[in-house]
C-alpha cells in the first residue's frame, strides 16, 4: 500500500491550530509531528486545512433522477408521487451512485451511507451495481439495503376511517433471504464496502422484519439504519399502531443500540431522547430535506445535551435536490440558533466538523478506525485549499468552511490511504464522462399530479386535519 507524507499543513488543535507533517503508512496515520522524516511521496500541505474525511450519514442515491422535479409536498405526498414514477434501471442505478460518490466528495465526504432503493426482482443486482460504481470511485461505503414488507397506504394514520391495505408484492421471509445473501455477497469491511440492516421505517415495516433485521446485525455484527419520525402524520400513526410512540416500540422490540443509526428524528419527545441516549443510538440530522418537506426542525441541541450522538446526511437528492454535505452541515448547524434563545447551546463550527466526522464514524461502530486525525486510525482525510476565494480572507479555517459558502475547496482526498481526489478533481472516474451521460438519460420534464397522487392527497389532509 502506498505511503505518502503531507508537510507544513494546518491542523485543527483544541481551540487553535498547528503546522503539522502527517505521515501515513499502508493506509493508516502513523505520525502528526512538525518536521517529520519523508516517508513515501511528499505532499505540499502549505497554506491548507487537513480534516478527517466527513460521512453523509444518510441518503438514497437512486433519487438522483427525479431532483429539481418532485413537487412541494409533505413526504406522505412526496412519496406517492415518487413512487408514480417510471421505476429505474440497473444503469441508473450505476450512475446515481457513481454521482453520489463524487458530490459527496467534492464537498467532504468520504463516507456514504446509502440507503439504496432496490428494483424489484432484481435486488441483489441493484446491491451488486451500487458496489461496483462506489468501487470505481473508491469511497467509503455503507449500502443500506431499503426494505419494506408494508404497502405505501399503511404509512398513512388511518384516523376515524377504519382501511385496508395491498399486501406487499413480496413476502417477509422472502425480504429477510434477500437481505442475508447480500451480508454473503457484498460486506467487505476490510474492502471499504459496509452491507447495513435497513428497514425503511416503522410505517412501512412490521415488526417480524424489525425482528429479521435484528436478528441478521447480532449474527452477523451489522450496523442498524432506519428512519423515524421524520412527520407528524408518523407521529400520529405510531399512537395508532402501538399506543405508545414509536420510539418506546423500537426500544421495546430490541431495535434500539450503539450500532443503529436514525435518519430524522424530527417528532421526538423528552421521554423518547431519553431512550435514544441510554441505548446510545445515533441521530442522522437531514436538514435540507427536512425543511424541503415541511417536516419539521428536529431538536437536535435537546440531543446533543442529552447525550445523544448526532451526525449529519444529504438525504435523496429529490427530497435535497443537492448532495452537498458542507450545505448540510451549515444549514444543520446554524438553524437550531432559532429553537433555542440560549447561545451556548448553538453548534459551533469546530462542534459541527467533529459531529460530521467522528459523529458519523460513531454511529457505524467505527470511533476507533475513523473520525478524528489520531494517530493509528485509518487515513480517511480530506485536505482543503486555503487560497480559494471562498475561504479567504484568512480568519477561521472551520469557521469559513462550516459557515461561508465553499465551492471547490477540497484540493486532495484519501481513503484508507488511497488518493481520490487530486488538484481538485477526482482521479478514479472520468466525471465529464458521468456528466454526459446523465445528460444523455434524462430530459426536462415537469411532474403533473396523477390520480392515485389525487386520492391519496385528499386521504392525507382528512386525517391531518387540513
Amino acid at each position: 500500500m502506498v505511503s505518502f507524507t503531507i508537510q507544513n499543513v494546518l491542523t485543527a488543535v483544541s481551540y487553535d491550530y498547528a503546522t503539522v507533517d502527517v505521515q501515513i503508512v499502508d493506509g493508516a496515520i502513523a505520525a502528526i509531528a512538525p518536521n517529520l522524516q519523508v516517508i513515501g511521496t511528499a505532499i505540499d500541505g502549505k497554506n491548507k486545512l487537513l480534516l478527517p474525511g466527513f460521512f453523509n450519514a444518510h441518503t438514497h442515491s437512486s433519487e438522483m433522477w427525479q431532483r429539481g422535479i418532485m413537487s412541494m409536498f409533505p413526504l406522505e405526498l412526496w412519496l406517492a408521487e415518487l413512487y408514480d414514477f417510471a421505476s429505474l434501471d440497473p444503469e441508473q442505478i450505476y450512475l446515481g451512485a457513481l454521482g453520489t460518490a463524487v458530490e459527496t466528495l467534492l464537498s467532504g465526504g468520504t463516507s456514504v451511507v446509502d440507503h439504496l432503493v432496490l428494483i424489484p426482482g432484481l435486488e441483489l443486482e441493484t446491491i451488486a451495481i451500487a458496489t461496483r460504481a462506489y468501487r470505481e470511485v473508491g469511497i467509503r461505503v455503507f449500502i443500506a439495503p431499503l426494505i419494506q414488507d408494508e404497502s405505501l397506504s399503511a404509512g398513512i394514520p388511518s384516523g376515524e376511517s377504519a382501511k385496508t391495505h395491498q399486501p406487499y408484492f413480496r413476502s417477509t421471509a422472502a425480504t429477510l433471504e434477500i437481505l442475508e445473501e447480500a451480508v454473503r455477497q457484498f460486506h467487505r469491511p476490510d474492502e471499504g464496502v459496509n452491507i447495513l440492516v435497513a428497514p425503511t421505517g416503522f410505517q412501512l415495516c412490521t415488526d417480524a422484519l424489525f425482528a429479521g433485521c435484528t436478528e441478521l446485525s447480532d449474527r452477523y455484527n451489522l450496523c442498524r439504519h432506519s428512519h423515524l419520525l421524520e412527520t407528524r402524520a408518523q407521529q400520529k400513526l405510531a399512537q395508532e399502531k402501538y399506543s405508545c410512540t414509536a420510539v418506546e416500540h423500537l426500544k421495546r422490540i430490541g431495535f434500539l443500540n450503539d450500532r443503529t443509526t436514525l435518519a430524522h428524528c424530527v417528532w421526538l419527545n423528552d421521554a423518547d431522547i431519553a431512550i435514544l441516549a441510554e441505548t446510545q443510538s445515533t441521530v442522522v440530522h437531514n436538514p435540507l430535506s427536512n425543511l424541503r418537506l415541511g417536516s419539521g426542525i428536529a431538536p437536535i441541541l435537546k440531543y446533543r445535551q442529552a447525550g445523544v450522538n448526532v451526525t449529519f446526511g444529504c438525504d435523496g437528492a429529490s427530497s435535497n435536490d443537492s448532495q452537498d454535505l458542507l450545505e448540510a452541515i451549515k444549514i444543520g448547524s446554524i438553524l437550531h440558533n432559532v429553537t433555542d434563545s440560549d447561545y451556548q447551546h448553538w453548534i459551533t463550527p469546530r462542534q459541527a466538523v467533529e459531529m460530521a466526522s467522528l459523529g458519523g464514524a460513531k454511529g457505524l461502530n467505527l470511533a476507533d478506525k475513523l473520525g478524528s486525525l489520531t494517530v493509528g486510525k485509518q487515513a480517511d482525510l480530506v485536505l482543503y485549499d486555503l487560497t480559494n476565494l471562498s475561504l479567504l480572507p484568512r480568519t477561521d479555517p472551520i469557521g469559513l468552511l462550516v459557515l461561508g459558502r465553499p465551492t471547490n475547496v477540497v484540493n486532495s482526498a484519501w481513503v484508507n490511504g488511497k488518493q481520490i481526489i487530486a488538484d481538485n478533481k477526482v482521479i478514479t472516474i472520468n466525471v465529464d464522462d458521468l456528466r454526459q451521460e446523465l445528460f444523455n438519460r434524462s430530459q426536462w420534464e415537469t411532474k403533473r399530479k396523477s390520480e392515485t397522487v389525487a386520492q391519496i392527497e385528499a386521504h392525507y389532509r382528512t386525517v391531518m386535519g387540513l
